[in-house]
């Protein structure tokens, strides 16, 4: 009975070993890949979620050539590549393209991606990149649009650091850049439009701080930029950037309860909107100079200049 036990520890080491040597630390995806290949270069797999079982964490997934690559969720550390001037896409319909569920110490990319709700009337895919838990998401040159809810939403059940460069999100029903926490999330966007989504271009709600620069959140259906927590704080810093013919307001702050939204604005350009910034109850919009105003309404309503 021992030797028999012995042998079948040995062979169920060999057998993880095995699983384990058989991820790759770099994988590839192709439209005419498959995914019972085993996603080499000469091989590539059909699919992010054919590849993502085939490669190690904190590995890389890269497209070789134009396709769609389907919906997938991450649990663990990895990189998707789309590769530049080609596309790479996810085009899904009554499904998140992309939902991210990893590990506390995670760290997650999306780069050189196309994410398509295809989205007519109500119906579509529901968010285009929606994290959970994870320690960093970093979503690089990726163009996000056609959801019926957020092009990017973030509802981080972990405290979590989120990046967005050089990143559209648009024409989706609620919003560009969503983000809240139940404990806290921190976000860095940079040289990003939000543009023409049925409510608010970036909306950072409870436990967030959202610091945005050189971006702008324009055409959207209510507002541009908007602070507005009902638990915890929401804080919106925002830098050298603009928001333009947005319906209800270009910059709005406020809280529900007796909690608060903050915006804190410098070198900030609003034109065409409604109401330029607009402060509710428990908001506060703190200028730092060398802000623009065009627009209409009361634009300066609540606005504190701090010196």
């Amino acid at each position: 009975m021992r030797k028999t036990s012995v042998i079948g520890i040995f062979a169920t080491i060999l057998l993880g070993a095995s699983l384990m040597s058989a991820q790759a630390s770099r994988t590839w995806v192709s439209g005419v890949g498959d995914d019972a290949n085993p996603c080499s270069r000469t091989a590539p797999c059909k699919t992010w979620a054919g590849a993502i079982s085939k490669t190690a964490p904190g590995g890389e997934i890269d497209a070789l050539d134009p396709g769609g690559f389907g919906a997938v969720t991450i649990t663990k550390s990895i990189t998707f590549d789309g590769g530049g001037g080609q596309v790479a896409s996810t085009l899904v319909t009554g499904t998140p393209g992309i939902v991210i569920a990893a590990g506390a110490g995670d760290i997650v990319t999306i780069r050189n991606v196309r994410i398509n709700g295809i989205r007519s009337g109500a119906n579509g895919g529901t968010n285009g990149i929606r994290f959970l838990t994870g320690a960093e998401l970093h979503i690089e040159h990726c163009s996000i649009f056609g959801f019926t809810n957020a092009g990017i939403d973030i509802e981080a059940t972990t405290a979590a650091k989120i990046f967005v460069d050089d990143t559209t999100s648009n024409d989706n029903g609620f919003a560009g850049l969503f983000v809240t926490s139940t404990v806290s999330v921190a976000a860095d966007v940079y040289k990003s439009r939000f543009m023409s989504n049925g409510i608010h271009g970036v909306f950072a709600q409870n436990n967030s701080n959202v610091s945005v620069m050189d971006s702008d959140a324009s055409g959207n259906a209510g507002n541009g930029f908007t602070a507005f927590a009902t638990a915890g704080t929401a804080t919106v810093n925002l830098s050298n950037s603009s928001a333009n013919n947005n319906v209800t307001a270009g910059v709005v702050a406020g809280g529900g309860g007796a909690v608060n939204g903050l915006v804190n604005v410098t070198g900030v350009s609003l034109s065409g909107n409604g109401t330029g910034f607009s402060v509710g109850a428990n908001g506060s919009i703190k200028s730092f100079g060398n802000n623009y105003n065009n627009s209409g309404g009361a634009p300066s309503a609540g606005l504190n200049p701090v010196q």
